[in-house]
């Protein structure tokens, strides 16, 4: 019997044209969450995010800034300013290219899962959206209503490829089978996992690999309005703390690294 097959993918420059999380940092200034140097901030590092070439000094600066923003942030504000806005920012981000390929897996039977860093509340809505079967993503801890600026857990890296193993392992798939897209060299762990790897936008480093180990890369330059190519849902509760789990997930290599050192002492 022919074992089940699937195609993952990342999200952020895979599937949406830019950082989910760094598009909301002007919606979250006029609703009073973070001030204007803080959105020049994240613009900077979307700069950075955009046309790559930071050493590792400057991502991590802007990994921890971005970790500590949000601990503390009310979650039922974060639901309603992205509640009003989130048509707004996610429409024009989506890549026509990514969109088109997620069909055609789905038309070839294979199941589609959205494996990403950013927070589940991004990735799940967007991949109900988009009609992934299923999502990987990081969570975040909440207490008395509030971000605590914690993770429970860290979807990145290693961690990705551990996640596509466990769930090959519950649900059959053939990895050897199976497709994987990514555009950062962090997630050539995923994309050793199955046996038709894709660099996507790719970093520079990734570049190299794909060079190196024979993967095709896909070059997504047109970005689309997702309502124009998937019908909408209405916006739901579940869509709360978006760009608030992407930021957890920028500071996340910070708060993994730290936990390690913890641990080891």
């Amino acid at each position: 019997m022919t074992r089940p097959t699937a195609a993952f993918f990342d999200l952020d420059k895979t599937i949406i044209a830019k950082s989910s999380t760094l598009a909301f940092s002007k919606p979250f200034q006029a609703g009073g969450l973070i001030s204007r140097r803080a959105v020049l901030r994240s613009a900077y590092a979307q700069f950075v995010y955009l046309v790559g070439g930071a050493d590792h000094d400057q991502m991590e600066k802007m990994r921890a800034f971005m970790s500590q923003l949000c601990a503390g942030w009310d979650v039922a504000t974060v639901r309603e300013i992205v509640a009003d806005t989130l048509h707004n920012v996610v429409d024009p981000l989506v890549y026509d290219e990514a969109v088109g390929l997620i069909e055609e897996h789905r038309l070839a039977g294979r199941d589609i899962v959205i494996v990403s860093t950013s927070g589940t509340e991004v990735v799940g809505p967007i991949g109900e959206m988009l009609g992934a079967d299923r999502v990987v993503a990081t969570r975040m801890e909440i207490e008395d209503g509030r971000y605590t600026g914690e993770i429970a857990y860290y979807a990145y890296a290693e961690e990705k490829a551990r996640a596509i193993e466990e769930l090959a392992s519950e649900l059959g798939y053939d990895l050897e089978s199976s497709y994987a897209y990514s555009d950062s060299v962090t997630d050539v762990p995923m994309l050793e996992a199955v046996g038709h790897a894709h660099a996507v936008n790719p970093d520079k480093e990734l570049r190299r690999v794909a060079a190196s180990r024979g993967w095709p890369v896909l070059v997504f330059t047109k970005p689309v309005a997702l309502r124009s190519r998937v019908p909408l849902p209405p916006p739901r509760p579940t869509l709360a703390a978006l760009a608030v789990g992407g930021a957890l997930a920028l500071g996340g290599l910070v708060w993994s690294n730290a936990r390690r050192r913890r641990t080891a002492s």
